[in-house]
């Protein structure tokens, strides 16, 4: 599993003061911190940065850059700020994201600076409806990368999952999708903006979804996923090292009526927080105590 820190948001204001400041150390302590957390790429992202967008992407590449020889994964909507962090960058970035329509710009980056991107399922029409209109509009995108030379193993296709809260259909249209994507684009990789799950619900019980969801999309071969780099328990199940957790959350998946008296409480909580991501429970802010 190829983890991607997200923590580097300009959405936080300690991270907004310092990019805006031009400060390095708050920066730099932070991906020194992600770093030992676990993560494989740091996520920058700085948001549609209309004003200035080019200067401060390439301020942010090189500032993270002198503490870390970790890859980067560059995010902006501000195509202009991409080229000018891509031109920073050492290496092998990732662009984070091109969607259907950003293609004519953004297939050019992918291509002249010899980057990653991903792909990001989002339609003309917007979020996609289901499995097959996930499936359309990466066979789509897949062919016109493939059509200017971006290979496969240089696309990571974002599904996009949507906040448990309003809507558990779309969290089952992203599973049903990832049991596709193999088949339909052998050698891409996958990856979800794994915080978007647990998006508006409150702050205690993100991690729960968090980490009960990865293991969903583990079971159906996601390859990478954008994470809070300080769960240190989601860094373990993305490791490999919480299997008797693993198992008991495809039992729940599986259908299976399991005993919640036998179980220990991280256990209950894993079985009561799949049961609401499948929907067999609808979702409040009291599933755990029900």
């Amino acid at each position: 599993m190829i983890l991607i820190g997200e923590n580097l948001n300009i959405m936080s204001q300690n991270i907004s003061s310092a990019l805006k400041g031009r400060e390095p150390k708050p920066i730099q302590d932070l991906v020194k911190a992600e770093v030992a957390a676990g993560v494989d790429l740091i996520d920058i992202n700085i948001g549609p940065a209309r004003k200035g967008g080019d200067e401060l992407m390439a301020w942010a590449v090189k500032t993270v850059q002198a503490v870390t020889d970790k890859p980067l994964s560059l995010d902006t909507t501000n195509l202009v700020a991409m080229e000018a962090g891509l031109k920073m960058h050492q290496g092998k970035a990732l662009i984070n994201s091109i969607s259907p329509a950003r293609l004519a710009v953004g297939l050019p980056l992918v291509k002249n600076y010899k980057a990653a991107m991903i792909g990001l399922l989002w339609g003309e029409e917007g979020m996609p409806r289901d499995a097959n209109e996930r499936g359309m509009i990466a066979a789509e995108l897949i062919y016109k990368a493939n059509e200017v030379g971006v290979a496969n193993e240089d696309i990571w296709i974002d599904p996009i999952a949507g906040p448990v809260s309003v809507d558990v259909s779309q969290l089952n249209a992203c599973l049903e999708f990832m049991s596709m994507l193999g088949e339909l684009a052998p050698g891409c990789k996958s990856t979800v903006g794994l915080s978007n799950v647990s998006n508006g619900t409150p702050t205690h019980l993100r991690p729960h979804l968090n980490r009960a969801y990865l293991i969903m999309l583990m079971r159906y071969g996601l390859t990478s996923a954008i994470v809070d780099a300080f769960d240190p328990e989601l860094i373990l199940i993305a490791r490999g090292q919480k299997p008797g957790i693993v198992d008991l959350v495809y039992r729940v998946m599986d259908g299976e009526k399991l005993d919640l008296s036998a179980l220990s409480e991280e256990e209950v909580a894993y079985v009561k927080t799949v049961r609401v991501l499948i929907g067999e429970t609808v979702y409040s802010h009291s599933w755990l105590e029900i």
